[in-house]
């Protein structure tokens, strides 16, 4: 609601929240990837960025952060690039919070707003990746996630710092923010606000001319358009799928390797006997002996229970120590000696006397060496396999580490490699709509177009431990602007349509020309002499266009933004026409006092005015700690950046 409000009366309220800084470092571990999450004081080489107070801002810091925003944002959005994250503005955001996060540091340390051991040590815990199975701080897995991710306790602790102070400093500013009760008044109003006008259309493609562009025409257009006939990067992926059924010799087991591992294991093939049984537990012998009595004159074990309002527990398949151990040797003794489908004598448990009716019993005699030796022999070749398979992945890994190629391991593992077609980072075969690559390619894909060249063989698991892939790229196919003879037809449509937008435009004034002086659209349109869709009526409140959830069309919103009795032009997307907006009646809306809209309105403008608040004072800090910017130094990295995929 409040972006619509934005959108209406064209605020130039900052929408920045360094508040957003707070739960990085936790994104950045849950996302798996901390490697370049440094601190202030690890910084080294080159020019600084920026200057935050007494603290400097490398250029190495800041190209790091942002190749690691880079791959954050890829978890979105695959076909991500570098330069494209560069030309979104992306490496200037990553300055901003990185700035900030000093600036709030500095700020806090003047102050005395500070984040104390025991504070980090709480926001610690609570970061899924340190958490063991029981949801608690794991002291092991913290260290050994440091470990694999370079980083060291202090490098995470002051982050984390960083972003408690700057918590401390910014949230007080948003909590119980509230505007004037006038203005939320005037503001739930609006939205009870009622508009009639009219819409009109002028397609390009309705003016454009009947003659076929020109050759030069063509040739001019697409060199001065080469943005808007790009394609996007491609890739062929070569790869091969393989198991353990690659794994052929020696896996057999020896008779010696049987008979080992049947005496390590003998008790497995021990005779064995587990039992079913139903349980009723009561208070004393007594009543034990009274149902016991019932049973045997043809009660069933449930009924007697029921009716002293008792319920039997169904045990098992159970064994005699297990029983003995839940229960007592004494009851486990009576159960294990009693026949099938009869009830053993009551004994003594722990929790009471327990009368035990035996339902099923599953004997197993024991087993020697020559009746194992099938079983075991089937449980060593899975094993041998699982290693053999294991040695073999990790020869192929130190073979392609070495310079090998990805034919050479497919013909030693009598494999046939395949591959992909051309795909884009996202896994869509290019040129073939709907088609994508194989599913359980996702992180082969990922992997092949983070490699820098072609021919860099790679082997990964599928399945752990029991499938596997080995891949490279053999070909790369850069982003560039599609050969104009291949797509001559869709420039020279292009072209038409430029000029019947050129048309469209001229067309679109004269109408504007003569709604100014009075005319209805409707009218004027026929006059043109071309044919046109017909004009739209619109007549729409401001509750119809927020319950659109922001996808709004640009005409609405354009009425919407208008004075009653005005008519505005607006350019349709991709030199496709022009609408003509006209707007004749604006009905104020109104509101009971007691109207629950006001209420939600309060709410949402309170949250907004905190933000905002929040935002200057963010802006505050930075000219309280003295912030500079090196921009010649900024720029240097852009460029180092926006050369990288």
């Amino acid at each position: 609601m409040l972006q619509l409000f934005r959108k209406f009366f064209h605020s130039s309220i900052g929408v920045f929240s360094a508040l957003a800084l707070v739960g990085l470092i936790a994104l950045a571990f849950a996302a798996g990837d901390v490697a370049n999450m440094n601190n202030s004081g690890g910084i080294t080489g080159g020019d600084r960025v920026a200057t935050i107070g007494s603290t400097k801002v490398g250029t190495a810091q800041l190209t790091k952060q942002s190749q690691q925003a880079l791959e954050m944002a890829r978890q979105q959005d695959p076909t991500l690039t570098m330069k494209s994250f560069v030309a979104q503005g992306g490496v200037g955001q990553v300055l901003d919070q990185m700035i900030d996060r000093e600036a709030m540091a500095a700020f806090g340390a003047q102050t005395g707003v500070i984040a104390g051991k025991r504070l980090v040590d709480s926001e610690l815990a609570k970061i899924p990746a340190f958490q063991g199975a029981g949801g608690k701080f794991d002291e092991t897995a913290y260290h050994q996630l440091l470990a694999q991710r370079q980083l060291s306790d202090s490098d995470v602790r002051d982050d984390i710092g960083k972003g408690l102070i700057a918590r401390q400093l910014l949230a007080p500013t948003i909590a119980g923010a509230t505007v004037p009760q006038g203005l939320v008044t005037q503001y739930a109003a609006l939205l009870k606000e009622h508009r009639i006008g009219s819409i009109a259309l002028l397609p390009s493609a309705a003016f454009a001319p009947k003659a076929a562009a020109t050759p030069a025409e063509i040739a001019a257009w697409y060199g001065t358009h080469l943005a808007a006939y790009g394609l996007p990067e491609r890739r062929v992926i070569r790869y091969a799928r393989f198991d353990e059924s690659v794994v052929k010799a020696g896996v057999a087991p020896t008779d010696a390797e049987i008979a080992a591992r049947y005496a390590s294991t003998k008790a497995q093939y021990a005779a064995s006997e587990q039992r079913r049984v139903s349980q009723l537990i009561v208070m004393s012998e007594s009543v034990a002996k009274d149902i016991a009595a019932a049973v045997a004159k043809g009660t069933s074990l449930e009924a007697a229970a029921k009716a002293r309002g008792l319920s039997v527990a169904v045990l098992g398949p159970i064994t005699h120590d297990a029983l003995a151990t839940q229960s007592s040797a004494a009851v486990a003794d009576a159960a294990f000696a009693a026949a099938k489908g009869t009830l053993a004598a009551p004994a003594k448990g722990s929790l009471g006397w327990a009368l035990v009716r035996v339902d099923a019993i599953d004997a197993k005699a024991a087993r020697s060496l020559e009746q194992a030796k099938g079983q075991i022999a089937a449980a060593l070749i899975s094993e041998k396999r699982k290693a053999a398979l294991a040695a073999l992945t990790g020869k192929i890994d130190e073979q392609f580490g070495k310079g090998g190629a990805l034919s050479d391991a497919a013909k030693d593992l009598g494999i046939t490699l395949t591959d992909t077609g051309a795909i884009t980072a996202d896994g869509q075969v290019f040129g073939k709509a709907g088609e994508t690559a194989p599913k359980d390619l996702t992180t082969v894909i990922k992997a092949a177009f983070s490699m820098e060249r072609e021919k860099q063989p790679q082997i990964t698991e599928l399945v752990a431990g029991k499938s596997f892939v080995i891949f490279d790229v053999a070909r790369i196919d850069a982003a560039a602007p599609a050969p104009l003879d291949q797509i001559r037809p869709q420039v020279a449509a292009d072209v038409a349509l430029a000029k019947g937008a050129g048309a469209a435009k001229a067309a679109a004034l004269k109408v504007l020309a003569a709604a100014k002086k009075g005319a209805d659209l409707a009218p004027t349109i026929s006059g043109l002499g071309v044919a046109l869709p017909p004009v739209q009526p619109v007549s729409m409140g401001r509750e119809q266009i927020a319950a659109q959830g922001g996808r709004i069309p640009a005409p609405l919103a354009l009425m919407f933004g208008m004075a009653q009795n005005t008519t505005k032009l607006l350019p349709a997307p991709g030199n496709r026409g022009w609408f003509v907006v006209q707007l004749k009646q604006v009905t104020p809306g109104t509101l009971a006092a007691n109207d629950p809209l006001i209420a939600q309105v309060g709410g949402e403008l309170g949250k907004l005015s905190g933000k905002e608040q929040a935002d200057a004072l963010r802006r505050a800090i930075r000219v309280e700690v003295k912030v500079k910017r090196n921009e010649t130094a900024v720029r240097s990295v852009i460029t180092q950046l926006s050369g990288a995929n």
